[in-house]
């Protein structure tokens, strides 16, 4: 990687960090620069105004949640329902290690940015739809052991929503209480879901043979 992609590398991994960390209005382009460890003069090379440089973290976090948020716990786990349920742990161990500071960044910008800054908007609405994608994609590798009607992409958006709300609440109060609450319903949902797949697949044979059932039913006129 040559000097230049260095210094623009860094450049948005601070403010990636200090967004995160401090919100998108209260950091400024010096802040940014200091924490990259560039000079002022860098920063309006790469990027001439505030908002570049937030559409470069929000194309950056497209491009890293896969190896960052995803990877780490697909590699441990692999069951695709429990994949699930490993995200919205590592969520949770975030917001402990971070004393509540570290929220979901793409969900703080949205209420911060979602309205003033349209094409930011657009940019945090491609984050979400990388996240529901990769949560679909495991409901849909456990789709032989749910209900035939399930739709992974409506499940997906349920787990979404149980994370955000579960996340500002943690933030809010300051406690897991609402955050352990919302997980395990959600657990509660999913696992009625697994239930009745189980339970229809059982069934299936039953009600798709005929022929057995007229078999069976022979062998009990002749016992």
């Amino acid at each position: 990687m040559s000097p230049a992609s260095d210094t623009r590398e860094n450049l948005i991994a601070a403010a990636m960090e200090l967004f995160t960390l401090q919100g998108y209005a209260n950091t400024g382009l010096a802040q940014i620069a200091r924490k990259a460890g560039v000079l002022p003069g860098s920063l309006y090379y790469f990027f001439p105004t505030k908002e570049d440089l937030l559409h470069a973290t929000l194309e950056r976090r497209k491009e890293l949640l896969q190896s960052e948020v995803l990877d780490p716990i697909w590699s441990r786990i692999d069951d695709p329902i429990e994949r699930v349920f490993g995200l919205l742990k590592g969520y949770r161990q975030m917001l402990e290690m971070t004393e509540f500071c570290h929220g979901c960044p793409i969900g703080n910008l949205v209420i911060e940015v979602g309205e003033t800054h349209p094409n930011a908007r657009r940019l945090l609405v491609q984050n979400f739809e990388n996240w529901l994608d990769a949560i679909e994609r495991c409901f849909a590798a456990a789709a032989n052991r749910l209900p035939q009607e399930t739709d992974a992409r409506q499940l997906a958006v349920f787990v979404l929503v149980t994370m955000e709300g579960a996340v500002m609440l943690a933030r809010a109060y300051r406690n897991f209480e609402a955050y352990d609450a919302a997980v395990v319903q959600l657990r509660d949902h999913v696992e009625r879901l697994l239930a009745e797949g189980t339970d229809r697949a059982r069934d299936v044979p039953h009600r798709s043979n005929p022929t057995r059932k007229s078999d069976e039913a022979r062998r009990r006129r002749n016992a």
